[in-house]
């Protein structure tokens, strides 16, 4: 069965490309990321794209591309846009789609709407939760705030391992934890592909 899977972040930073990449490949889905805010010669799309080896998934281009590595309402205003939610649509596909956001769930996208305005009911939302002091609050917050929206949430661990803080966010969000992603000296296709089957059954 097709699904869509919508991959958020506590913070920036914290390996949300990596984890969308070894989603699609796990999957053999296609890729869309609604919003690039900079570094567009070297795209979250074509890093994803990079890291792919099935010849399956197709990569959709972003809605909105901007100049600025800034938070998507301030990269927008520079650029001289205002971003419409009514006009990020997901792309048709018969395929599964992994869809990448910007930044963690309440980053403005507009003056009223954010990246949560962006995922839909029906979306499996993967949380990449990375080791720092804070991400425990920050992880709890995002899991609490789409088991509340109602959806379907599971975690996973980017970075290297930090047990205390593995084990308690397993205890108290409660929720599907599909594995972690350790500190790799690099990704390429090939480590892309080891974790994509680690993590097929679990997704």
């Amino acid at each position: 069965m097709k699904k869509t899977y919508f991959v958020t972040g506590i913070s920036t930073e914290v390996g949300k490309t990596i984890v969308s990449a070894i989603l699609v490949e796990a999957l053999q889905a296609d890729y869309w990321k609604p919003i690039q805010a900079g570094d567009l010669d070297h795209s979250d799309t074509n890093k994803v794209k990079q890291l792919v080896s099935n010849t399956v998934s197709v990569f959709h281009p972003n809605s909105y591309a901007l100049q600025t590595p800034m938070s998507p309402h301030a990269a927008a205003s520079i650029d001289g846009v205002s971003i419409d939610l009514q006009q990020i649509n997901p792309p048709k596909t018969k395929n599964s789609l992994v869809i990448e956001g910007a930044g963690g769930l309440m980053v403005p996208i507009n003056d009223t709407q954010s990246i949560l305005d962006l995922v839909k009911p029906d979306y499996k939302v993967i949380v990449v939760s990375r080791h720092y002091l804070g991400s425990i609050n920050h992880t709890l917050l995002t899991v609490n705030l789409l088991k509340e929206k109602g959806f379907d949430v599971s975690v996973i661990f980017s970075g290297n391992e930090h047990q205390s803080t593995e084990d308690i966010i397993k205890k108290m969000a409660k929720v599907n934890i599909i594995g972690r992603i350790d500190e790799e000296p690099y990704f390429d296709k090939n480590v892309v592909l080891e974790y994509a089957e680690l993590f097929k059954q679990r997704l």
